[in-house]
């Protein structure tokens, strides 16, 4: 993984003569995610391959880790072969499907000093409920190095060990807010971007931001918004009055149960709660959501809105 600055950006320094291994400068020059961008580039070696790739992003604490392990269980239900990828420092987002904190790629690369040759891939890759593969990226040190490059090791090592090959799914769950290239990385290898959001103006608020960013991945790489997943929310109303105003769609209504916060507290996703009829519910609406991904949905260009338009919108004075 290498940061490469706009052209303008350079001030007369030489530019680099190799990128990524195989890309050069002026391969690269003309790909850049948007004005006033320091891009991060991963090796265009590397690719996911023929699996459906899926980047789960939202504002912080909004219930990503949640939505994207009962996703993937319900790829599970629907027979297909699923890897869930947490990317998040606190590496918590598969925990729920292993129940336990599982080590981090970047942990156990550093353990064998790197030398990935030296890892097999049960160091690594933890079997979760119903089959759903697990591997938390991990982040680099607090205040130090980028996300960018951890995504771009846990995809390479996967790739050398070949579980990707056997895998119908991926399931990118992404920390917060993307405020950086690093953590936007994932988008280089998704097809389709789903955000999570509550119904609410900071939700809301982060939601137009990530658009952008998604926008941004989009001029280069194939991924496209896929749609919005309402999240912890009894009501829609200013979700609909966003996506009516932006051109995005909402894709599945998770509402605000008590159950959703009584399986996370039993290390379980919704589908290992006893049966009732709003435990059944939310399975349900976690399968048609998976049904809808699977069969394909159609990708969205949104206008994300600049901040004082969030703010007339959403009716704040």
């Amino acid at each position: 993984m290498t940061v490469i600055p706009r052209p303008s950006d350079l001030a007369g320094e030489p530019v680099p003569q190799e990128v990524c291994g195989s890309c050069t400068a002026a391969e690269t020059a003309g790909r850049e995610d948007g004005e006033g961008s320091v891009q991060v580039q991963l090796d265009p070696r590397v690719q996911i391959g023929t699996a459906k790739v899926f980047a789960v992003y939202g504002k912080g604490g909004i219930g990503k880790s949640t939505t994207s392990s009962n996703l993937s269980v319900a790829f599970s239900k629907l027979g297909k072969r699923v890897l869930q990828i947490g990317c998040d420092p606190k590496h918590d987002s598969t925990f729920t499907l292993t129940k336990c904190l599982v080590p981090t790629v970047i942990d156990i690369l550093e353990s064998v000093n790197f030398h990935s040759e030296e890892l097999r891939m049960e160091d690594f890759v933890y079997e979760g409920y119903n089959g759903v593969m697990c591997v938390e990226a991990g982040g680099p040190p607090a205040g130090t190095g980028c996300g960018g490059y951890v995504v771009g090791q846990t995809v390479k090592l996967l790739k050398e060990h070949h579980l990707l090959d056997d895998t119908d799914v991926v399931v990118f769950d992404v920390l917060g807010d993307v405020v950086c290239g690093g953590f936007a990385a994932p988008l280089q290898h998704a097809d389709r971007a789903l955000i999570v959001t509550a119904n609410d103006f900071d939700s809301i608020f982060a939601m137009n931001r990530i658009a952008a960013a998604i926008q941004a991945k989009a001029k280069n790489y194939k991924v496209r918004v896929g749609g919005v997943i309402a999240n912890r929310s009894a009501a829609t109303d200013e979700i609909d009055r966003f996506c009516g105003r932006t051109g995005l769609r909402t894709l599945a209504h998770i509402r605000d149960l008590d159950v959703v916060r009584r399986s996370r507290l039993k290390k379980s996703t919704l589908f290992e709660m006893d049966p009732s009829d709003e435990v059944i519910a939310v399975q349900n609406e976690y399968l048609q959501l998976a049904e809808k991904l699977w069969a394909g949905v159609d990708p969205l260009t949104p206008t994300p809105l600049k901040d004082r338009e969030i703010f007339d919108l959403l009716g704040y004075d």
